[in-house]
């Protein structure tokens, strides 16, 4: 099949690496696959040099012309079989552009905002295709008024290849972050803000540092609430024992460094990537019980759901996993499960599938 792909955003976020996840699984599927991207955003950088052939654009918003002409341009030279979108500036335009062209289209929504009301009420009846990441959000799509035949669910594609365990890595890691190799490494990856739970993660950690003496945290990201949480953490008896390293451009390769990771949120989420990330390198995973974060673990095989919120809870999850007769059976079965239902091969495989389904 041929795939022309539209994502012109300039952000680094969870949307983005789907995008450019999804356009490489499809390539490395045996699809032909074009990208219209922004020049020189994240995600053009991601793709560069891959399968994946480029076209340079732009969509300051649903009128905009520039953004018209270059997908229209690209898509009557690929002739591609579905145009795929993932940002919500980009819906109408794909809309419109699928309708003038005969080309069904695909669209990714990764956000629980709601959009406005004529665009939740059309988009979906629209595009052949309207797909939510996760069941929770499709049910909260559907609660908010999008026809639940119109509705499907397909997960965020991890690249098993790039994210798997590297004991190597682990070793150099653990140096650079002057750990022993016998520490038990907590980490946390993603944006620092209050609702992500990063405080009552702190509070957590903490409280089990007392009884553990080999468990250190490391904290990756960046956010308006990071200065608040360094300022915490320097007030604290074993600040030692966290280091906050905030933005990483390669956060990925830190996963092998971590004995487990934490996704403590206390407000709905879509999906929970870094949990499944995680996964795919053989770290268990504490995750909330909360939004689409559950659907991303195997509870007590390959993780641990906790209640949001609950620092004894979270508290006591720690200290089990700082066991090895615990943590050592889920870091086994972790990747796995990954491999099984998130793994791009399988992701790739589903969406053609389902995008077979449309015809039909």
């Amino acid at each position: 099949m041929k795939f022309l792909l539209v994502g012109t955003t300039r952000e680094r976020g969870g949307a983005e690496v789907h995008f450019v996840t999804l356009a490489q699984a499809l390539a490395a599927a045996g699809h032909e696959v074009e990208a219209v991207v922004y020049p020189g955003a994240p995600v053009a950088a991601a793709l560069a040099g891959s399968a994946v052939r480029l076209h340079a654009g732009r969509f300051r918003n649903v009128f905009d012309p520039r953004g018209y002409r270059v997908v229209i341009a690209a898509a009557r030279r690929l002739k591609p079989d579905w145009l795929v979108g993932d940002f919500g500036k980009e819906y109408w335009p794909l809309i419109l552009i699928g309708r003038l062209l005969r080309i069904p289209v695909a669209l990714f929504r990764h956000r629980i905002k709601p959009m406005k009301g004529y665009s939740a009420r059309l988009v979906p009846r629209l595009a052949q295709r309207f797909f939510a990441v996760s069941g929770y959000a499709r049910r909260d799509y559907i609660e908010r008024g999008m026809p639940a035949q119109r509705v499907q669910v397909l997960y965020n594609p991890v690249d098993s290849g790039s994210y798997r365990p590297d004991a190597t890595q682990r070793a150099a890691l653990l140096h650079v972050l002057g750990l022993d190799e016998n520490a038990i490494v907590l980490g946390y990856i993603g944006r620092m803000l209050a609702w992500k739970g990063i405080f009552t993660l702190l509070e957590a950690a903490n409280a089990a540092m007392a009884r553990e003496p080999r468990l250190h945290c490391l904290w990756l990201g960046d956010g308006v609430d990071r200065q608040q949480l360094q300022e915490r953490i320097n007030t604290l008896p074993l600040a030692h024992r966290h280091q906050v390293l905030g933005w990483v451009d390669n956060a990925h390769s830190y996963y092998n460094a971590l004995s487990m990771l934490a996704l403590p949120s206390l407000e709905p989420e879509t999906f929970g990537r870094v949990s499944a990330e995680a996964q795919a390198c053989s770290v268990p995973v504490l995750v909330s019980d909360v939004g689409g974060i559950p659907e991303t673990l195997q509870p007590g095989v390959t993780g641990l759901l906790l209640p949001p919120g609950d620092v004894e809870a979270w508290r006591d999850a720690i200290l089990a996993l700082c066991d090895d007769a615990t943590r050592v059976p889920m870091a086994a079965a972790a990747r796995d499960f990954v491999e099984q239902n998130f793994s791009t091969p399988v992701i790739a495989r589903e969406f053609v599938r389902q995008l077979g389904e449309a015809d039909r």
